[in-house]
């Protein structure tokens, strides 16, 4: 009987025990609970009747948040341009054969230099033959004509001879004139040259000679080979020691480019910029790429600057009036750009601007801001909606 009293007591004190456990944990967890609730960040915006958004005292946004008030000033915003290394037009000549032939000596090889007037290669052309031949009969008419328009004007004085034939004798000798002229004109351009007493060399071998002073810096004849083709080039003869550089400008770059402008020149293959100027400024677009060129004249003595190379032109534009803020200040959204405006201390005006040229971490505004206000130039992105 005692032992069932005891039994019951221990049982008693165990429920108690465990009761008053349970109260404690209650106790804890209702504490911690209302700890969390009352230690929760209030809402970090919120926006007034005007749609401007606010910021409260307390919320950790304001102090990440950096204003910076707007200046008006002079702005010179440098702007890049692709460009390649071309050749100067009037030093880069590309040889062609004006006659079909054989080739039958080659005088200049790849990487001569050269001067005007040299002979680069000759060619056997049956075409310069039936040149010349056509040449000799056009003199030989025209000494014909002219004894007998000499002969005409004796019968004249003598009046032995009818005025009529006369001037037919006149005509049939400028007629004569004009084509021996014209053959020797055709000889000319082919090259060919005339003897002092005024006849031509004979043979068929075309000289063919370099135009321009510079080095072979193209070159796809071949001894004995046919050439047939007066549109191929012989090979490509250029002077170098000065190059173009070519920049590529879209239109709406044109604003800030004109002749004399300064530019710094990059090349991928040289450590160290070049300097140089713009000599012209294209009047007309590319159809295709809608781009304008852009001509800059270097001097390349050594010639390590190599027709064809790549670089980077950066141009610096125009001194204007106004307003340029840090890039990190404009926020895009979608095909906006705004930027938030402090009205007052904690308030803040969501407002679209438009912008123009980026130089480094700067950008221009165009528009939708003024002198004096102030914005938002980090963690702006925060207040984006």
């Amino acid at each position: 009987m005692k032992t069932r009293s005891f039994q019951s007591g221990r049982l008693t004190i165990i429920a108690a025990a465990l009761s008053a456990a349970g109260l404690a944990i209650w106790l804890t967890v209702s504490h911690h609970a209302g700890a969390t609730t009352d230690s929760a960040p209030k809402e970090s915006t919120g926006r007034n009747d005007a749609g401007h958004i606010l910021v409260p005292d307390n919320s950790p946004l304001r102090k990440a948040l950096q204003i910076q008030t707007v200046e008006e000033g002079s702005i010179s915003i440098p702007f890049s341009l692709p460009a390649t290394v071309e050749p100067d037009p009037a030093r880069f000549v590309r040889i062609l054969t004006p006659l079909t032939g054989k080739i039958t000596a080659i005088h200049k090889q790849l990487g001569d230099d050269v001067k005007p007037g040299d002979v680069l290669l000759s060619i056997d052309s049956a075409d310069l033959a039936q040149a010349i031949s056509d040449n000799d009969k056009a003199r030989l008419a025209m000494t014909l004509a002219r004894k007998n328009l000499d002969r005409q004007k004796e019968f004249d004085q003598s009046g032995l001879a009818a005025k009529r034939d006369l001037e037919q004798a006149q005509n049939d000798y400028e007629q004569a004139l004009s084509e021996f002229q014209r053959a020797g004109q055709k000889l000319s351009q082919l090259g060919a040259k005339a003897g002092t007493a005024g006849q031509l060399s004979t043979g068929h071998t075309l000289a063919i000679r370099s135009p321009i002073a510079g080095k072979v810096i193209d070159f796809s004849a071949a001894n004995g080979a046919y050439w047939n083709d007066s549109n191929a080039a012989l090979m490509t003869v250029a002077d170098i020691s000065r190059v173009f550089i070519t920049a590529s400008a879209k239109e709406k770059d044109l604003p800030n480019l004109y002749a004399g402008q300064e530019v710094s020149i990059h090349f991928d293959a040289f450590p160290q910029p070049v300097s140089a100027k713009v000599q012209y400024v294209g009047d007309m677009l590319d159809p295709d790429t809608r781009t304008l060129k852009v001509r800059m004249l270097l001097q390349n003595p050594d010639r390590q600057l190599k027709p064809g190379m790549f670089a980077q032109a950066e141009f610096l534009g125009k001194a204007h009036q106004g307003i340029a803020v840090p890039a990190t200040a404009v926020i895009q959204k979608g095909f906006t750009s705004k930027v938030f405006v402090e009205l007052a201390k904690g308030e803040y005006e969501s407002r679209v601007v438009r912008t123009g040229s980026q130089s480094g971490n700067r950008i221009e505004i165009l528009s939708g801001l003024k002198g004096g206000e102030k914005i938002v130039t980090k963690d702006g992105v925060l207040l984006n909606d």
